[in-house]
């Protein structure tokens, strides 16, 4: 019997009704936002991700499916979002015609790591990226857009850490100055590390390896390496958030880096007590070189993505949740009622009214148990005596309730008990 490839898992009915619950509350605020849907291919040149990424970061000495095609060409399986939609961006034109865009994308991601809670190696994520401004107030934007699908979606008691970077030559100053401290402490660090210092001193603080990253970060508490531009830019980027519902969710963090070079300025995790050691539900930032470094013009961009399997994980248990896939279930007595019961059910499907029956003649009990079972609001009962009467009887599932209703007047009935309820 074939099993599905570790860390790579099905996601089954029962289940997938919950993630989509997610995803259209995801969708409405983004949209309320004025955001636009992207779809990108979930394969790519390897060196769109060598390129941006970071040729010393972990996804692409680690953690990429990578492989030759055909073609002889080196691809991967997407690791992340960010690259992809510029490379899109870019090659679209959208810089000529249209340069400031603001996307959002909800798509599977793959990476080759050590399968564990939240971390698999097809993994989803919610996105959305900003392209064309280097206003701060776009920044506290994007922040405000993650909080908000994080309330939309039930989350409670998340941290969003902020951290500022600086611009391109701060960093420089930054990896200088670490690999100047970091150097007599070399032989503390693990073999990865002490590779990083040669390459990429920042990597160091993002190792996975608390004593790697301890021995980092205290080193990272005597330097200055910020200019005024990125202070004051970090500064308008708080000034906005003052007053907003994401304020009191914001904390300064000056050792958050993130994991992939592109990364500048402004840079955020948001973690959950929920998720234990790998507490980040997703993460995000500038990357104001990013559509220069891929060929196009220099503009501004920001984004960030959070983890579907880790929301799911954090999201408040009693958040109210889809357990099936029927508003309205039809109930049915005998083989005469079963034929009504089909066509009404048709009738309430066109109407845009989700509902489902029993096909196999079930006792009225057992009806009633998969009723409760898809989280049914309503149920429509019919046996003999309601076929004799031309009626239905409508049964409230959650106050038990019952009232009767004639079939011509079946569709007003329901959509008028339907609207007692907040679907």
């Amino acid at each position: 019997m074939y099993k599905a490839l570790r860390g790579m898992n099905d996601i089954l009915p029962g289940v997938s009704r919950i993630w989509q619950d997610v995803e259209k509350n995801a969708i409405s605020v983004l949209r309320q936002f004025g955001y636009s849907e992207i779809r990108t291919p979930v394969m790519e040149e390897k060196g769109l991700f060598v390129k941006s990424v970071g040729g010393e970061t972990d996804i692409v000495t680690k953690e990429m499916f990578s492989f030759r095609d055909r073609g002889e060409r080196d691809v991967v399986l997407r690791p992340e979002g960010t690259a992809p939609i510029v490379r899109a961006y870019l090659e679209a034109n959208l810089h000529k015609t249209d340069p400031f865009q603001k996307f959002y994308y909800i798509e599977p991601m793959f990476r080759s790591e050590r399968p564990q809670a939240g971390r698999l190696r097809q993994f989803h994520q919610i996105g959305a990226e900003v392209i064309g401004s280097l206003n701060p107030v776009v920044d506290a934007e994007i922040i405000l857009l993650l909080a908000a699908i994080l309330d939309k979606n039930g989350i409670k008691d998340y941290t969003i850490r902020l951290n500022n970077l600086g611009c391109h030559d701060d960093k420089i100053r930054l990896s200088g100055a670490l690999k100047a401290q970091l150097s007599d402490k070399e032989v503390l660090l693990c073999d990865d590390c002490k590779k990083r210092l040669q390459k990429n001193p920042l990597r160091v603080l993002d190792c996975k390896k608390d004593s790697c990253r301890n021995i980092a970060r205290s080193a990272l508490k005597s330097i200055d390496f910020l200019c005024e531009n990125c202070k004051n830019h970090f500064a308008g980027v708080k000034e906005c958030l003052k007053g907003t519902s994401a304020e009191k969710k914001c904390v300064d963090d000056p050792y958050i880096v993130r994991g992939l070079d592109y990364y500048t300025s402004t840079v955020f995790e948001v973690s959950h007590p929920a998720l234990g050691a790998q507490d980040a539900i997703g993460a995000g930032g500038r990357y104001d070189n990013l559509v220069k470094d891929m060929g196009g013009p220099a503009l501004g961009a920001v984004g960030f993505a959070l983890g579907v399997e880790r929301m799911l994980m954090a999201r408040s248990k009693d958040t109210a949740v889809f357990k099936g896939s029927a508003t309205v279930y039809v109930a049915t007595i005998g083989e005469k009622a079963a034929k009504e019961g089909f066509k009404i059910t048709n009738e309430l499907r066109i109407a845009g009214i989700e509902c489902n029956m029993n096909y196999e003649g079930s006792s009225l009990k057992s009806q009633m148990r998969d009723a409760d079972k898809l989280g049914s609001v309503l149920t429509i009962i019919i046996g003999d005596d309601e076929l004799a009467k031309g009626e239905i009887v409508l049964r409230d599932m959650r106050t038990k309730e019952q009232i009767s209703a004639k079939f011509t007047d079946m569709l007003k009935t329901v959509n008028e008990k339907l609207k007692t309820y907040s679907l």
